[in-house]
């Protein structure tokens, strides 16, 4: 044991000394958090309205028209943009850049009034979630304006004077402000509400995290080059010193650095960003300790297959871009298709990157965290073992 303690002591020295390694450790990953915080809109003052954009054409100019269109701007649902004609509605559509487009054909007011059906017209694509709101929304309208100006006609018919159809018009219109029957959605209390700023870091600050630590495996991959190339390994394995005693002295330094790492990246969250890591925070221990375990195992793998510093570096680099990028650390995987989200999940990123979010988003605690922090030791093994049998097989013997 004492053995392995100096060795891990030895490159721990090292790597403090170096300034790559807050660079890559600390100052990137807080850097790019910030960066793709502020390109997400999560520290935008203003509020974003999260309504469906949704193109308006009236060609009809009624008193009729109008009233559906007020109806149609109070929507939760909608928001509507006006001023276009018809063919750049349905160019708009087709391009993806309007969620649908709703149009009052001529004569509709008229129709309305004397009863007759006339239909709107709805440019959406209905298979769709987007296409079935819109389509929802101008129907729920449609139905309410035709039902109040029934219910004037028939009380005009039935009272006269008593009931003039403006007054019977307007009452009934106002009267579908405050329907009798509601549809709440209503979430368990356990899972505390937050901001789109905070759920936006909530996958930021773990991306950037994990991102680079692997990024920082460089400079710990290099001080394995350098022992060889030094021949400091050669003469080391000349010694009473086992060959496993090397290997986890190694590994226990880099798996250390990366925790610690995570560890004040997490605090960071926690204080500055406002991340719920601490919602759980013995859940958040555990993801953090094993993607530290496969991380650094990983940066034991480079530091045994790379021959020179430059290739160190290439090879930490190159897990960066791929484990990030299809793990998830850049765009959630859950925007994605069911195919990608199969594919990203070859990469432990995305295991880690579900295990943080289970905790800060979806207010999990440590049961939630346990299929992720098990892929996570699985792959930690597997490529300890991968750095073992590559040591064992290597020209220094």
């Amino acid at each position: 044991m004492i053995r392995i303690f100096d060795i891990t002591s030895k490159d721990l020295l090292q790597l403090l000394r170096d300034r790559m390694t807050f660079l890559f450790l600390l100052i990137m990953p807080i850097a790019f958090t910030f960066l793709f915080g502020f390109a997400g809109g999560a520290f935008s003052k203003g509020g974003v309205d999260p309504r469906l954009l949704v193109g308006f054409l009236d060609e009809d100019n009624s008193r009729f028209s109008q009233s559906l269109h007020d109806n149609l701007a109070k929507s939760e649902v909608i928001r509507l943009e006006e001023g276009n004609t018809r063919a750049d509605l349905e160019s708009r559509v087709a391009g993806e850049k309007l969620a649908g487009a709703i149009m009052i054909p001529a004569g509709y007011g008229r129709a309305v009034l004397n009863g007759k059906p006339i239909r709107l017209t709805l440019i959406a694509d209905v298979s769709t979630p987007a296409g079935m709101s819109v389509e929802s929304e101008a129907l729920t309208a449609a139905i309410r304006l035709d039902s109040a100006v029934r219910t004037a006609v028939i009380m005009e018919q039935v009272a006269g004077d008593k009931a003039p159809f403006d007054y019977t018009y307007q009452k009934a219109l106002s009267a579908w402000q405050d329907p009798p029957v509601r549809v709440t959605e209503t979430t368990s209390s356990a899972i505390q509400t937050q901001d789109k700023s905070v759920q936006a870091l909530s996958h930021t600050s773990p991306g950037m995290m994990l991102q680079f630590a692997i990024a920082g495996l460089s400079t710990a991959a290099q001080i394995i080059v350098t022992e060889r190339k030094s021949r400091s390994l050669q003469r080391l394995l000349t010694t009473a010193t086992a060959r496993i005693q090397i290997l986890l002295g190694h590994y226990l330094a880099i798996l250390l650095l990366i925790f610690c790492q995570f560890l004040l990246l997490i605090t960071f969250g926690q204080i500055v960003l406002h991340v719920n890591y601490l919602q759980a925070p013995e859940a958040t221990l555990l993801v953090a300790f094993s993607s530290a375990l496969c991380i650094s195992a990983l940066g034991l793998l480079i530091g045994m297959l790379a021959k020179t510093e430059e290739q160190a570096v290439i090879f930490s680099l190159i897990p960066m871009f791929v484990f990030a990028g299809i793990g998830g650390a850049w765009v959630p995987l859950e925007v994605t298709g069911e195919t990608f989200q199969a594919i990203g999940h070859a990469s432990p990123v995305a295991w880690a990157m579900d295990g943080f979010k289970n905790i800060t988003l979806r207010g999990l605690g440590l049961r939630g965290v346990l299929l992720p922090t098990a892929a996570l030791v699985g792959y930690a093994v597997l490529v300890f073992v991968l750095a073992t049998w590559r040591f064992y097989t290597a020209e220094e013997k």
